[in-house]
């Protein structure tokens, strides 16, 4: 297998020679693919992953994962190839992965948006939110801070100005750091805080934040509940108009065996689930239960807990967000999907209790201690950078250190990065064992004399979810019930039955109670389906039954018409 490390984040050329490796030294479970091409021309990977020995990946149940849609979240891609190397060298060692490679199969998206990761991951990085594409105008911005590494020493860190009216003022407690000034407070040394960068056009009075000219959000762009530039920023002109997200979008709706997906982001360390703009009590009351055991699990085997987008992660009370992906692999595909922000330095510092958003805005002083401390203990002191002077271009006189926030905050810092991503290829592995499964129950084939049979299949469900896999996949009619045919040989004759059939949904066992009493309903056989047939072959032959469903899989028997079998599984 390819020699890979998990302490490093790849550049685009390295990554492809990566998936490469991968195809070319275990084509026995995976297959590569450009499904698309960035804006700047670049193929977007995918790497479907499954035993191709026992039936063709389509035919399988499968679950998206993906990574690296927002440019400077690089550790998405190394959590996806982390899954990528833990399924092709686990199969027949690590029973769920060869499991779940002979029944299932998974689509690992590992980097959406290359144009983007490259600028994040040049030797000069330029910090831009998502795709290189000028959006909403051509030219360049005028005037204002634009965030780069000033004094080329590799790092952006911040910029302390001196300044009688500034919001900041050398905490007490600890001289690194700067807290807030009181409300009412006068007469002392204040600053002003700003990103490390140049001020282009400056007056020498006034400046603002100069935006960037790349203002698009792929991750707003995706058509559920998609909204103008004036509602919701970065969204695009139009639904899908992105490449990477057309391509995106393109694949998972002409791949109808996908069960779910997880784009994995950074930073926060949370399992984040829909709805973005939507309460709770909108869900269909099953699908809350089952996502909240979904995540659940996730948050046993990984650490990260579970929460609502719009109950736990608003940027703002008054506000919501709309046009992003697991929002609509659910809304439109009735799919169970979620968003992964990878590493959280807080937890990391022993902050246990906080609020992801809230705590940007406001958290106590011991909070940004315990930071300073983890940084000089754990990062050996390149987390927080202490202040030194720089004579900047344009302000003269400054300061420059604070927090290397993209070192210490953006992504796990590399000695970090294993341990972090590597609990997710459970989670992953286990959320697809649970979907739904068609398999054989039961095959019998009766001889009824004069040339003519009686063929019998049983089908069922072995999977935890239903075939539909979510109520609101139901509540919109958005998913076929298995279809069961039957293809005859050179003179045969089909007595009775159809040679195509639809006999509806399977359900699994995700909404079975928690114990066995009375009072509630049997545990009846919703899980199966009976299919029968009568066929006249004169001269015998070999019958081909096949029951498919888009999301549970395909089964595929045949028999000969000679005598009375059974097959009882």
């Amino acid at each position: 297998m390819p020699d890979v490390r998990f302490d490093t984040y790849y550049r685009y050329e390295e990554l492809s020679g990566i998936l490469r490796a991968y195809a070319e030294e275990a084509p026995q479970f995976v297959r590569l693919e450009s499904i698309g091409q960035s804006h700047e021309g670049r193929d977007i990977w995918l790497v479907a992953v499954t035993n191709l020995e026992t039936g063709e990946a389509g035919h399988k149940p499968a679950f998206w994962v993906d990574g690296n849609i927002h440019a400077t979240e690089v550790a998405p891609s190394s959590a996806c190839l982390y899954l990528l190397n833990r399924l092709v060298t686990g199969y027949g060692s690590d029973p769920n992965v060869t499991r779940c490679l002979d029944t299932r199969t998974f689509y690992i998206c590992p980097r959406v948006n290359p144009d983007g990761a490259e600028w994040a991951l040049a030797d000069a990085p330029k910090v831009i939110r998502s795709s290189t594409r000028p959006y909403p105008y051509d030219e360049d911005p005028a005037g204002g801070l634009v965030m780069e590494d000033v004094d080329g020493d590799g790092r952006m860190l911040m910029m302390r100005v001196p300044d009688p009216n500034g919001a900041w003022k050398i905490c007490p407690e600890e001289p690194r750091l700067l807290v807030r000034r009181e409300p009412e407070e006068a007469g002392g040394q204040y600053y002003r805080l700003l990103r490390e960068g140049r001020i282009k056009d400056y007056d020498g009075v006034t400046y603002g934040i100069q935006p960037d000219k790349e203002g698009l959000d792929l991750n707003r762009n995706f058509p559920v509940n998609w909204r103008q530039e004036h509602e919701q920023q970065g969204a695009g002109p139009f639904p899908v108009s992105e490449p990477e997200v057309h391509t995106i979008v393109d694949f998972i709706t002409s791949h109808p065996n996908i069960t779910g997906g997880v784009a994995f982001h950074t930073m926060s360390g949370v399992l984040l689930r829909p709805s973005g703009d939507q309460p709770d009590e909108s869900l269909p009351a099953e699908d809350l239960w089952t996502y909240e055991k979904i995540g659940k699990k996730g948050t046993e085997l990984t650490g990260y807990p579970a929460v609502s987008v719009y109950h736990g992660f608003r940027y703002h009370p008054k506000q919501v967000i709309t046009g992003v992906f697991d929002d609509w692999m659910y809304e439109h595909l009735g799919l169970y999907a979620w968003v992964v922000e990878i590493w959280n330095p807080q937890r990391q510092a022993g902050i246990e209790e906080f609020s992801f958003i809230e705590w940007r805005r406001e958290h106590p002083l011991e909070d940004d201690l315990k930071l300073l401390t983890w940084s000089d203990e754990a990062l050996e002191g390149k987390g927080y950078v202490d202040w030194y002077p720089f004579e900047h271009p344009e302000l003269g006189p400054v300061e420059l250190g604070g927090w290397n926030w993209l070192y210490a905050f953006k992504n796990p810092p590399e000695q970090f990065l294993e341990d972090e991503i590597a609990p997710f290829a459970d989670w992953l592995l286990w959320h697809l064992l649970i979907s739904p499964c068609l398999e054989l129950y039961q095959l019998d084939v009766i001889s009824l004399g004069d040339d003519t049979y009686c063929l019998r299949m049983v089908i069922h469900n072995t999977g935890w979810l239903p075939t539909y896999v979510t109520k609101k996949a139901l509540e919109k009619k958005l998913v076929r019930g298995v279809v069961c045919e039957i293809a005859l040989p050179s003179g045969a004759v089909l007595e009775t039955g159809k040679l195509r059939e639809e006999v509806g949904q399977l359900e699994g066992r995700a909404y079975k109670p928690s114990a066995h009493f009375s009072y509630y309903p049997s545990d009846v056989t919703k899980d199966r389906a009976k299919v029968e047939w009568v066929v006249r072959a004169p001269e015998g032959g070999t019958v081909r039954l096949t029951a498919r469903h888009d999301r549970a899989g395909t089964v595929i028997e045949t028999v000969e018409l000679r005598g009375s079998t059974n097959l009882d599984l």
